[in-house]
């Protein structure tokens, strides 16, 4: 019998055991969750089991940039109160887990990466770190989500957590040449504090998908004709609204948040020599707690 994902995925909500564990026991019981399940737990595998299914609304998004800017890592692990993403055993855990991922070749895939070797305290796989902590500090935990961004060639990478841990990003930033100075770290960071507050959803135009552009035409000509604008000039009020769309959802395009009277493009073509050469972004990754 072929195990599917989906049949992995729910033997792992049930019982709390690593997702390795549960793929294998399924194979072993030939599908069959319940046999499964009960070989979980007569293993032990399944002692997390009474707090898996429980809801996990809280936690926290942990960011890394290597020493040489040139890798950083931004991951969400949640749990079920406040209070315990703020103990340092957790904090310790996402911590040691955005360094591990920030190195290049561990998987970003959260199964993957449950399987890989934890490189933080006590060792063993990811998976099994993680429920020994959730058995140390009594809730259910799970990493939802991880990214790695890595530079190629020239440029750094910068990261940005927002007070209290539930806001988080990372950027690549491109340039033919930066200098390891603080102005490039108050620059780059800079950056990230902007996508931050202000979310945009590409860096640049072309990375908005040309299907969002024309559905948002369509609803501006109909707008235009429904006010009865004259169909001469349509397309001109439709251009504008375009214009101004990209504006608010494009990054290079929106006004910088601590100088909104400038765009970020001229803020960041504004930087003197000592922070880099031909700046620019390239890349932005922004987590927010329970959002996908």
């Amino acid at each position: 019998m072929e195990i599917t994902a989906s049949m992995v995925k729910d033997l792992r909500m049930k019982t709390g055991a690593g997702l390795m564990d549960c793929k294998k026991t399924l194979v072993e019981a030939q599908g069959d969750f319940d046999r499964a399940s009960d070989l979980l737990r007569e293993r032990g595998i399944a002692k997390a089991a009474s707090k898996s299914g429980r809801i996990t609304s809280e936690g926290l998004i942990s960011t890394f940039v290597s020493a040489d800017y040139k890798s950083g890592a931004i991951i969400e692990i949640s749990c079920e109160t406040d209070f315990v993403a703020r103990t340092d055993d957790f904090q310790s855990f996402a911590k040691a887990l955005a360094k591990q991922v920030a190195k290049s070749g561990v998987p970003t895939d959260i199964e993957k990466l449950g399987a890989s070797t934890f490189e933080g305290e006590g060792g063993g796989t990811v998976e099994y770190a993680l429920k020994t902590l959730i058995g140390k500090l009594g809730e259910n935990m799970i990493i939802r989500r991880a990214n790695r961004l890595e530079v190629d060639g020239s440029g750094g990478i910068a990261d940005y957590v927002h007070p209290g841990d539930k806001l988080g990003v990372l950027v690549e930033i491109s340039a033919s040449n930066i200098s390891a100075s603080d102005e490039f770290r108050v620059f780059a960071r800079d950056i990230a504090m902007h996508v931050a507050a202000v979310n945009p959803a590409a860096v640049n135009r072309d990375d908005v998908d040309s299907a969002v552009i024309e559905k948002e035409k369509a609803i501006y000509r109909q707008q235009a004709l429904n006010d009865g604008k004259p169909e001469a000039i349509v397309e001109k009020i439709v251009n504008g609204r375009v214009s101004k769309f990209y504006s608010e959802v494009v990054l290079m395009e929106q006004g910088f948040v601590k100088d909104p009277d400038q765009s970020v493009s001229d803020y960041v073509k504004s930087q003197p020599e000592s922070v880099g050469s031909d700046l620019g972004v390239k890349q932005i990754c922004r987590y927010r707690l329970g959002e996908e």
